[in-house]
């Protein structure tokens, strides 16, 4: 019998909610500074109670405008625009990746080819390189076939993915014998075995590594900066780093903290909304 002590729940929720503070305190801060004007925000000590203008800086953030500090380095597109190419990219990475990597895990455990674990392991290596190693030659390969500025360009070098491969060979393997058996019997080709058992089985595993790669799709950074010259196709990332001015220039703060709150809905909305399948998807063993 596990013995009950009070001060220790008290403890524990003391604990998380220091937790909950220093996480929400900072996105609190960021929302009251984009209600305010940016003379508000730039006052020390800036005001923590929300200010009046928050349908003003959203819509001057999601559709453009001038409010008569962007002649800095600020991004001058519109973010709706930049929020609509990040969710193409991060759809487009997200099941990709899965797409690609489903069919590869496949391949590698219901067929029998030379070199076959060959070519597994060669692509578990991939593992060891980084986007940052590979970086170079990948730029020179999408700007040599005329790729740059555009969603191909930023989405295929990214769509492949060692880690999901790897996930969904062990879970593969973890089938049951007697349901390849069952299939066969039944007059069940590969593609049918794939989409009606494979498929089924594997779908918590499927929606938690959607949320991992539409948050990894959503936040990339290093690779849209390289290959994006036009602001048409700026991601939101790259978009609320150009509204940060350098130099003399002014930063208009309200607006930039309206972008970086919009920027956070959409992975927040994947994360919220498949909750249970993504941790049904991590911790679940039943098949």
């Amino acid at each position: 019998m596990v013995e009950r002590r009070p001060w220790l729940d008290i403890l524990a929720h003391v604990i998380l909610l220091c937790g909950v503070a220093m996480v929400a305190f900072p996105l609190y801060i960021t929302f009251v500074a984009s209600t305010q004007t940016a003379q508000e925000v730039a006052q020390a000590p800036m005001s923590l109670i929300p200010g009046p203008h928050f349908v003003d800086n959203y819509m001057q953030a999601l559709f453009g405008g001038s409010s008569g500090g962007s002649s800095g380095g600020s991004s001058g597109a519109p973010v709706g625009r930049m929020m609509y190419v990040s969710l193409i990219m991060a759809l487009s990475i997200s099941i990709g990746k899965i797409a690609i990597s489903l069919l590869s895990a496949f391949a590698v455990v219901y067929f029998r080819f030379p070199g076959r674990m060959f070519f597994f392991w060669m692509i578990f290596v991939t593992l060891m390189l980084p986007v940052e190693v590979r970086i170079a030659p990948t730029y020179k390969v999408v700007a040599d076939l005329g790729l740059l500025n555009s969603y191909a360009g930023l989405t295929l070098p990214l769509i492949a993915s060692a880690t999901a491969t790897f996930l969904f060979r062990q879970f593969f393997l973890t089938v049951p014998d007697e349901l390849i058996e069952a299939a066969r019997i039944d007059g069940a080709g590969p593609v049918r075995f794939f989409f009606d058992v494979l498929l089924p089985l594997s779908k918590t595993s499927i929606a938690a590594l959607f949320v991992i790669q539409f948050i990894y799709g959503w936040n990339q950074y290093l690779w849209p900066l390289l290959i994006t010259t036009q602001e048409d196709m700026y991601p939101v990332v790259i978009g609320i780093k150009r509204m940060i001015s350098g130099g003399d220039s002014v930063t208009e703060w309200n607006i930039t903290m309206a972008t970086a709150m919009l920027a956070m809905i959409p992975p927040a909305l994947v994360v919220i909304l498949m909750q249970k399948w993504f941790v049904k998807g991590l911790v679940d063993t039943e098949k």
